[in-house]
């Protein structure tokens, strides 16, 4: 049997010096970013049945083998940086990088841009994910395949027409009917090339829960004139409760061919009927007239000034006079079994049968993780952990070399045994 301690013993020894290597490996990428340690377990190897009275089965055992050397992916820690482009990830998922001819995927988020203004990895990989945008809402369009996150940070951002307001208006229910405009609001909206109008809604009471309105702009900036040019005028009713129930659909601001910059007139959606569960954008309650609220989805043109990441990756780019648009949506991708992927190097991982089929989609969703901008994640290594472990390999490999010295001594006293 002392040739059956040699194998196994030997067995030992290379589980543990694999076991060493691993633990070599985890503390050499202790700073990689986004780098997951690497967790070893064992097996051991078939038995040899002995011959023998007893009524259970005896077996010697052969030794071990490293049966699995999986990635731990627990969360690393994250680190805040001053690049507005770093992401790192908060819960499960990985970005998904190509370089023209294949993705993979990796958790380090340490982005910039490159000359073509691509969002890239240090090596060049490119960034995927979304940049398409509705053209009625604005959203980041994240239906379909990603594709290549292109931002070039100096280019001047076209302008947008203004085509939807909405504004949140409370009309005195105590007001005075006096034959005369009671309260009115100035609206900023921006035609087809970024210039602004102001418009003014005038309100005037005529009769308890009743209303006139009367929006205008200067016909200074519709044909050079003096006076007021209409856009649109009407009546408005409330109940009881001071909820509108009158207009029963939004108003349209019918604005003219063209202004007198020459920029094509565009039609305003004023938003007045939101659905049940929202507030309701004109009430009529015992309290002063005011405006509380006023939004609309135009924007002047305006040079990229800065960039930042939300929780469910949206790129947002500030320009102008402090206006925000979201030009890109990261994408983020999660395997039923991560621990399958393989690793390719350079922070990245690929594909495999094991890993299964990527579920790609944006952050925060699908069981996927949310993004912290500004930040990256760290290596989830734990250097105490690791010298533990260390320590453990160590006398495991001291013990199996143990074992074939003893061996070899029996081979020598039963060589000897003819002397």
């Amino acid at each position: 049997m002392a040739v059956g301690s040699f194998s196994a013993g030997l067995s030992g020894l290379s589980a543990n010096q694999t076991y060493l290597s691993v633990i070599g490996n985890n503390l050499a990428n202790i700073n990689t970013i986004g780098y997951k340690s690497s967790a070893v377990s064992f097996a051991d190897l078939v038995s040899q049945t002995v011959g023998g009275m007893s009524m259970n089965p005896m077996q010697v055992g052969l030794g071990t083998v490293t049966s699995s050397i999986s990635p731990v992916f627990s969360q690393g820690p994250i680190e805040s940086t001053r690049e507005s482009t770093n992401v790192a990830i908060q819960g499960s998922g990985f970005f998904i990088v190509n370089n023209g001819e294949g993705s993979a995927y990796t958790r380090a988020g340490n982005f910039s841009f490159n000359a073509d203004g691509e969002l890239v990895t240090p090596d060049g990989w490119r960034v995927q994910g979304y940049t398409g945008r509705d053209p009625v809402t604005g959203d980041i369009i994240t239906t379909g395949m990603p594709g290549d996150i292109i931002v070039p940070p100096g280019v001047l951002r076209a302008p947008e027409a203004t085509t939807n307001v909405r504004t949140l208006i409370n009309l005195d229910r105590d007001a005075l009917v006096t034959g005369d405009v009671n309260f009115t609001t100035p609206i900023k909206i921006y035609d087809a090339v970024g210039a602004a109008h102001v418009v003014t809604v005038s309100f005037e009471k005529t009769a308890p829960g009743a209303w006139t309105y009367t929006a205008t702009v200067p016909e200074a900036d519709v044909n050079g004139g003096t006076g007021e040019f209409q856009l649109a005028t009407g009546t408005l009713s409330f109940d009881g409760t001071g909820r509108l129930t009158a207009p029963t659909a939004d108003i349209t601001f019918t604005a003219p061919p063209t202004w007198a910059n020459g920029a094509v007139g565009t039609n305003i959606t004023w938003d007045i009927t939101p659905p049940p569960t929202d507030s309701p954008s004109i009430t009529s309650y015992a309290s002063a007239s005011g405006t509380s609220s006023i939004m609309q989805n135009g924007a002047e043109a305006g040079e990229i000034s800065s960039l930042s990441v939300d929780a469910e990756g949206r790129i947002i780019a500030m320009f102008g006079a402090g206006q925000t648009v979201a030009v890109g949506q990261i994408a983020l991708a999660n395997f039923n079994n991560p621990k399958g992927l393989v690793k390719l190097g350079a922070n990245r991982y690929g594909e495999s049968q094991a890993g299964g089929i990527p579920n790609i989609g944006t952050a925060g969703t699908g069981g996927r993780g949310t993004l912290m901008g500004s930040s990256i994640e760290q290596s989830n290594v734990d250097i105490a952990t690791e010298f533990t472990q260390m320590i453990l390999a160590q006398r495991g490999y001291q013990a199996n070399s143990r074992t074939i010295t003893v061996s070899d001594e029996l081979l020598v006293e039963t060589l000897q045994m003819k002397r």
